[in-house]
């Protein structure tokens, strides 16, 4: 068996190593032009003189268009690093992820309906401005009513925040302001993950006056980005990259480092070259491809090589409102065709979970026993022909230019395995603004994607995907089942803890198993080296690193 897999691994990859070579040849180009450009002075921030990095934390980032972290689901690193949130989740000692109070304590009341806040006295956003309840009410609505806002569902379990959201109110109703420290957040009915919600980086609080006043540059320049955090946004070269510099007078400290130096890098081959010359910090060997086992398995970098546990899940999407896909059979055929563990093996050296539904390991309320997607060619092929499909059919699975190597060979791979069938399936690169605009209008047909967790609940992944009509579009899937849609939006009432647990699980199962609204892969184990002048490496309850800048330092010079 082990010599038919390795054969067939072969054999994939002679087919698609020239498309990937192709592919990634045009981002190289770019990426070797980005490296060397230098910020000038109109894209530089008014955070006064230009600092000394010689000390700077080094990292690679990805290439936002936006920092305003209402308005974007994957470009985090200035919210967790810049800003705060109400309180926090922290990877306790034992393993576990706790929500602990930030920028405010508080108390639930018995029904679990209301919490009172206590914002602290000494905390003041980077501008000198004290923070009070308005900004932490202005934030919310923001929220609700930005027409580019993307993380409405964090706040939309607070009393009338789907009237304010609808345009039918122009205020939001469960929100109180007692005082400037005080305040109350009623709910519409009892939401057990409320707290871990309010945690995530789109829940991050935003200095009323300031916002206000530089409108759309909120997220898009330096000097209209203030947070309370432990670092300052204080450079932005839309090609180069950022510098985040410490915030001395942060209400819990400034950063350990002098600041952090991001570049937007994406040439696995200048990314491990920056590091071999020491002008990186951290290496994520996910950008590097097939290189990084020179990392992971050679002698020099052993006892600098961290290996961190991720809540996330890599899946496929599948878009139902394109034909065939609207057919389950069809779907279930996708889902068998598929040798999930050779291509965990084949991509990722079997660094991973495979996975059977939502909700990945590590996420609270992960199942073990989900029956298992097995791969059956022969049953994939039956199900076409059962369908009307026994010629096939054409397919276009779409990836991001951005991607890095392992997502392309991914996405070669599941093509292939998928042609084995009959299915005549083509891999199509969009830039990132196409990609997304499609992704969002709810019109790709078929794309991969990982989904890390924003907080410890099997809501932030259920409800994001399949809560509603407007999420189920916004990811391209367009799941049509409204009464499994409704019992989900239901599911976030359940008061007792065990039968939540159990509907969550329930949903999984219809979505994944009976449904087949899309293809679970795997859950992965991340794997970054260290420069010898990092200390205090750290990362988030859920894997994240580029979350903790702030916490590491560099050693000082001698």
């Amino acid at each position: 068996m082990a010599r038919v897999v390795q054969l067939y691994l072969d054999k994939v990859r002679r087919a698609f190593g020239l498309f990937l070579a192709c592919a990634l040849f045009p981002i190289a180009l770019l990426c070797s032009a980005c490296g060397t450009a230098q910020p000038t002075p109109d894209q530089q921030g008014s955070n006064g003189p230009e600092p000394d990095t010689s000390n700077f934390l080094i990292a690679v980032d990805d290439k936002p268009d936006t920092v305003d972290f209402q308005c974007t689901t994957i470009n985090y690193t200035i919210a967790t690093n810049v800003f705060n949130r109400l309180v926090e989740t922290e990877l306790q000692e034992n393993g576990e992820a706790k929500i602990v109070p930030s920028l405010a304590e508080w108390e639930e009341s018995a029904d679990g309906r209301e919490y009172t806040f206590h914002l602290r006295k000494d905390v003041k956003f980077s501008n000198g401005s004290p923070l009070t309840s308005s900004d932490v009410l202005y934030s919310f609505t923001r929220l609700l009513t930005h027409p580019g806002s993307n993380n409405q569902d964090i706040v939309e379990p607070i009393l009338g925040a789907k009237r304010l959201k609808a345009g039918e109110a122009t205020e939001l109703e469960g929100f109180k302001i007692i005082d400037d420290l005080n305040f109350t957040i009623t709910l519409e009915q009892p939401f057990e993950a409320f707290l871990a919600c309010l945690s995530t980086p789109g829940a991050s609080i935003m200095d009323e006056e300031t916002t206000e006043k530089v409108g759309d540059d909120f997220g898009k320049k330096p000097e209209a980005t203030i947070g309370t955090g432990p670092l300052i946004l204080s450079e932005w070269d839309p090609e180069r990259g950022m510098l985040l510099t410490a915030n001395k007078d942060c209400w819990s400290g400034p950063a350990k480092c002098a600041g952090v130096d991001l570049r937007f890098l994406t040439e696995p081959e200048e990314i491990r070259k920056r590091f071999e010359s020491n002008d990186l910090d951290i290496l994520d060997l996910d950008d590097l491809g097939s290189s990084a086992e020179f990392y992971i398995h050679g002698d020099i970098y052993q006892g600098r090589i961290h290996e961190v546990p991720r809540t996330a899940i890599a899946y496929i999407a599948l878009n139902e409102s394109v034909e065939p896909l609207g057919d389950v059979r069809v779907r279930k055929a996708l889902q068998l065709a598929l040798n999930r563990p050779m291509l965990l093996e084949a991509i990722y050296s079997g660094r991973g979970n495979v996975e059977n539904g939502i909700y990945p390991y590590g996420l609270y309320g992960h199942n073990q026993s989900l029956p298992e997607i097995p791969y059956d060619p022969d049953g994939a092929r039956q199900l076409l022909q059962e369908a009307g499909r026994a010629d096939g059919f054409d397919l276009t699975f779409a990836v991001k230019s951005s991607s890095t190597q392992w997502e392309m060979a991914l996405a070669n791979y599941a093509v292939s395995m998928w042609g084995e069938i009959g299915v005549r399936a083509k891999v199509k690169v969009l830039d990132e603004d196409e990609f997304m605009k499609l992704r969002k209008s709810g019109e790709l047909p078929c794309y991969t994607a990982t989904w890390t967790a924003d907080f410890n609940d099997p809501d932030n992944f259920v409800y994001t995907f399949f809560g509603t009509p407007g999420n189920s579009t916004f990811r391209s899937l367009n799941y049509p089942n409204e009464a499994v849609m409704s019992r989900v939006r239901a599911a976030r009432g359940i008061t007792d803890p065990v039968a939540r647990l159990r509907e969550y699980q329930d949903l999984e199962r219809i979505i994944v198993q009976e449904d087949a609204a899309w293809i679970p892969l795997f859950s992965r184990r991340h794997l970054y080296v260290a420069s010898e002048r990092l200390e205090g490496f750290r990362y988030m309850w859920n894997g994240s690193v580029k979350s903790m800048f702030y916490s590491m330092s560099i050693k000082p010079t001698s």
